[in-house]
């Protein structure tokens, strides 16, 4: 029983412990307790009951680098320091410090935050298991690995391993200053990191370092699509799945980062453009002061811009860089040979764009009544003459509404171009790029899945917009893969009879087949 504990072998065969070591222990908590010795030291989880049938092993809040703090900020990862005895895994880290829209007007978390959580259904498998490494989206802002949105009870069922991460967020893991102290992408690097302490790892969880797939939704997409063409990622993974975002989306590449950073430097008060005085500057700023944040270089950016993502990393000594050139050249030549790909979308995506530029459908649809530039995509605004960029929305525009005045009563036409701008065309592209230019299986899915489980719209508040139309926003595919605590208090219980619970059990086995076969 190499790498695992007595503990689970006399519980899972329901055995009294006769060794003096363990009579001490009574047989409920023997039950319930599972170790594994890692590569850092012993990690003691627990069996859960899941509630569609059978167990599974859990282990939450497992540190896979060193807390990011003090000169650490800013800085790429370092390895996690190995503890003596036995570490408890049976509560989760904390979350990286964020403004969460989703739970209130405080900020919460901590820089202390690189944590990352297995879920196994079983530790010593007849043969090694398929692993299935989840990255949460958030705009790079928010967001993180938590079970009480993540849970893994729909996919384990199905004999895989599933794993999820913190990585750092907005300022904490995307500020670049283009400087060797700021080269910008660590939160890029903490995936990194999270994955590579899975590959070394996973094996003692009982799964197959040989078959791991990446997967992840909205800026969790855009990132599994940088994985694919990394030069410190080859080796991790086997197989990909994007939904809802790519390395082709505009909003996951930042416009001038260097310049983002001295925006925000001067809202803080600094005005000096010395990269050791704006390090230590940064270095020092109170959390609070690093969340929340609107940091335009240009007067004409799209309402729905983002502020941070990834950017392209300058070479300094012998440190690793993420990712460097142009993506969607990377795409063409450099994407990583022989991993296999789903790449899609939800049906209503471009609904999500009203909540990110915090706007209404009535100002969005003034906007583009009366400005071509609205319809312009912003590769076009950051290369093209702004004669270009106006000839480029005219044609856009007509191609959306002929010459018909663009009012709220057309919200639906509108959407179906948000949809196209905000996601589609970017996901389309990526997928045409990685069928076309590598030995890949390619598979392309549009979702439309349509249950009570589609609250993302109603989550927004955008219930005014959709009306009582069916609708699939942005987001509402993670109900059909992962049992979440949010989905359950506002939706009836879940039976395992249901129709919902089919359409759920059809979504799961086709990612999980994915991860198993490719």
């Amino acid at each position: 029983m190499q790498n695992v504990s007595i503990l689970q072998y006399h519980s899972k065969f329901s055995i009294i412990p006769t060794c003096t070591m363990l009579t001490v222990l009574s047989t409920v908590a023997l039950y319930n307790m599972i170790q594994v010795d890692t590569s850092y030291g012993i990690l003691e989880g627990e069996v859960v009951e899941n509630r569609y049938g059978g167990t599974y092993y859990s282990f939450r809040g497992i540190p896979y680098a060193a807390a990011p703090i003090g000169d650490l900020r800013f800085k790429a990862p370092q390895p996690p320091k190995p503890w003596q005895g036995i570490r408890s895994a049976k509560e989760l880290g904390s979350v990286c410090f964020q403004y969460n829209p989703t739970v209130g007007d405080t900020p919460i978390g901590s820089e202390d935050c690189l944590y990352l959580n297995i879920f196994t259904p079983d530790v010593k498998p007849p043969k090694p298991l398929p692993v299935m490494v989840w990255i949460h989206g958030g705009g790079f802002l928010w967001g993180s690995g938590n079970d009480d949105f993540y849970g893994p009870q729909f996919l384990v069922r199905h004999g895989v391993i599933l794993v999820t991460m913190n990585y750092r967020l907005e300022v904490l893991g995307f500020l670049s200053l283009d400087s060797e102290d700021i080269p910008g992408n660590a939160g890029m690097k903490d995936q990194v990191a999270a994955m590579r302490w899975v590959k070394d790892n996973i094996m003692r969880f009982g799964g197959d370092p040989e078959n791991i797939t990446i997967f992840g939704e909205s800026a969790g997409g855009a990132s599994v699509g940088y994985h694919l063409v990394s030069p410190i990622t080859k080796g991790l993974f086997k197989r990909a799945i994007m939904q809802s975002g790519t390395a082709a989306s505009w909003w996951g590449l930042p416009l001038e980062p260097r310049e983002k950073a001295l925006v925000l430097a001067k809202q803080l008060g600094c005005y000096s453009e010395d990269d050791k005085e704006l390090y230590q500057f940064f270095k020092t700023q109170p959390l609070e002061n690093l969340v929340r944040l609107r940091l335009p270089v240009i007067t004409n950016h799209k309402l729905y811009e983002t502020e941070f993502g990834v950017v392209d990393e300058k070479q300094f000594g012998s440190n690793e860089r993420y990712f460097h050139g142009d993506v969607i050249e990377a795409l063409k030549n450099n994407a990583h040979e022989g991993v296999d790909v789903i790449i899609g979308y939800t049906k209503d995506e471009g609904l999500i764009t009203l909540v990110i530029a915090n706007s209404t459908i009535e100002i969005f649809s003034k906007l583009a009544d009366n400005y071509l530039e609205f319809f312009t995509p912003q590769q076009m605004k950051t290369s093209l003459s702004v004669k270009q960029q106006l000839q480029a929305g005219r044609k856009i525009r007509e191609f959306y509404f002929k010459h018909d005045r663009v009012t709220p009563a057309k919200k639906d036409i509108l959407l179906k171009f948000l949809n196209f701008d905000m996601f589609n065309h970017d996901i389309l592209l990526q997928r045409d790029i990685l069928a076309k230019t590598s030995n890949r299986n390619v598979y392309f899915y549009k979702f439309n899945c349509v249950t009570e489980r589609n609250v993302m719209a109603r989550f927004y508040k955008l219930d005014n917009v959709v009306g009582d139309r069916d609708v699939v926003c942005h987001a509402d595919d993670l109900g059909y893969l992962f049992d979440s605590q949010v989905i359950q208090s506002v939706t009836p219980k879940l039976e395992v009879n249901s129709k919902t619970f089919k359409i759920i059990d059809t979504v799961t086995k086709l990612w999980t087949n994915f991860a198993k076969y490719g």
